[in-house]
């Protein structure tokens, strides 16, 4: 299964439409409000429309940072690279570091509400078992392991199905759900007013789990490297993801607000999505909702995995990681020795939650945790766009606000929502975030004399035509990169 020495992934599998799909079920829209509504709402209450939108904001400010340096830098480890080679090789190496931690973290926080879901649609009580949930959701995770193994090709086919159903299942009970005629409280445009939140703090903790809830669109730049016309396609499609969950995000939350009282949401934390169904469609809408959840939990370890193993693929490339994870099948054009491994790991660690407590327990700590290493890389790639693009940002008024203000607005807040949200998490959120993140100096030290400690500077203004930056009519339309 050894590959040649310097084989790469297979290039022009994905197109514009792949990508998009990828996007959105990075953020697994179904399983995102089912999972994290109790814990989003613990957090803001009737404020959780509020810190959605107000998230959303600095989120697209990162999206149009992702877009912009995916433009001068093809590369599978993406923030990886692109924050190595404009603000420095330590930071870069931590924000991919922050992304393999987050991911691994993802696998368990994803595979048991997959498995207890699978149950649920058999057995109630089945469903409430942290071992049988971690069993099935083991099966399920060897399953995309093998998918995603298989090749980019045979990963989107998948994801079209998967998500295909997801979201036309979302879109029918978005509809019910507004003309449900049982209320648990009359709509309040208060729910998106700052007032509601409860202190800065407040709003930093609700913001926290809010980025939570987008995080995964990235998926389409560390596909970038097996995507045709990538320096085009790959942000495009993650503004894409970034809108359509947006918007699916909002009229759920809003429909939870409305309909469920916050007695229910507590009570059916792990699965808001699916009392919701049960109160709007008796019998039938629980159901369907369970597999909509399913599926997009499923989905979105597939995209999660993508994530991960292109991430340790550019790092063992690097020899910032071992060199084994550069490795690439000869007849899939995976990095197959990266999923092996994390695979494994993410089994053990699926198996070790099982001695932590219940599943809503489990979820809540991993959530907040992720959402400190998502805000980390985040904001250092937001900060690395503005870096790259410095001496482009004056040629015009669109080039300021969408390659220089908007993203460091972004990178801003996802750092401050990082510090901020440190004194309001749970000891064990804050060992997993900042321990998993303190487990990246082995790796460090260890191969720091690595050539990608030495980069070339990646400068948008030595790597771009001087007529084609961002905001620019007719920008980016044929763009040489600077490799």
């Amino acid at each position: 299964m050894s590959n040649s020495s310097g084989r790469g992934l297979q290039a022009n599998v994905l197109g514009t439409f792949d990508t998009a799909v990828m996007a959105i079920a990075g953020s697994a829209p179904a399983y995102s409000i089912a999972a994290t509504t109790a814990v989003l709402v613990g957090a803001v209450g009737l404020a959780s429309p509020a810190a959605l939108l107000y998230c959303a904001l600095p989120m697209l400010g990162i999206a149009l940072a992702y877009r912009h340096l995916g433009r001068i830098d093809t590369n599978a480890g993406a923030a990886y690279s692109w924050v190595g080679r404009t603000l420095h090789p330590f930071l870069g190496f931590l924000s991919g570091w922050a992304l393999v931690v987050s991911t691994t973290l993802f696998m368990v926080a994803g595979s048991l509400p997959a498995g207890s879901l699978t149950l649920a649609l058999f057995d109630e009580g089945l469903a409430d078992s942290t071992a049988w949930s971690t069993a099935v959701g083991a099966g399920w995770f060897l399953l995309m392991l093998g998918v995603v193994l298989g090749g980019a090709r045979l990963t989107v086919r998948a994801q079209l199905v998967m998500s295909g159903v997801e979201l036309a299942i979302l879109v029918l009970f978005a509809v019910l759900a507004f003309l449900h005629s049982g209320r648990a409280r009359a709509f309040d445009w208060s729910w998106f007013g700052l007032g509601q939140f409860d202190g800065v703090s407040g709003f930093a903790a609700g913001a926290l789990v809010a980025a939570f809830y987008y995080w995964g669109w990235d998926v389409t730049s560390n596909l970038s490297e097996e995507t045709r016309d990538s320096r085009r396609t790959t942000g495009l499609a993650g503004l894409i993801g970034l809108g359509v969950v947006f918007v699916l995000f909002e009229v759920y939350t809003i429909a939870v607000n409305v309909v469920l009282t916050r007695d229910e949401i507590d009570r059916d934390a792990a699965n808001v999505l699916g009392a919701l169904g049960e109160a709007v469609w008796p019998g039938w809408g629980g159901k369907l909702l369970v597999v909509a959840v399913m599926l997009s939990t499923i989905a979105t370890l597939e995209t999660t995995l993508v994530q991960v193993t292109r991430s340790l693929f550019a790092m063992g490339r690097d020899r910032t990681m071992p060199a084994a994870f550069g490795r690439v099948h000869r007849r899939w054009n995976t990095p197959w020795v990266a999923v092996a491994v994390v695979g494994a790991v993410a089994l053990v660690l699926l198996v070790a939650a099982n001695a932590l407590g219940s599943v809503g327990e489990i979820l809540s700590d991993a959530i907040s945790a992720i959402g400190l290493q998502i805000a980390l890389y985040y904001g250092l790639t937001g900060l690395a766009a503005v870096v790259a693009y410095r001496k482009l940002l004056l040629r015009s008024p669109a080039a300021f606000l969408l390659g220089g203000v908007w993203p460091l607005c972004g990178a801003l807040f996802m750092f401050w929502i990082f510090v901020e949200s440190l004194g309001e998490l749970s000891g064990p959120a804050i060992v997993i975030g900042l321990g998993g993140l303190a487990l990246g100096l082995v790796p460090l030290l260890r191969y720091r004399t690595s050539d990608y400690y030495r980069p070339t500077r990646l400068d948008a203004s030595c790597a771009i035509p001087a007529h084609a930056v961002p905001g620019h009519r007719g920008a980016y339309d044929s763009l040489p990169t600077d490799f």
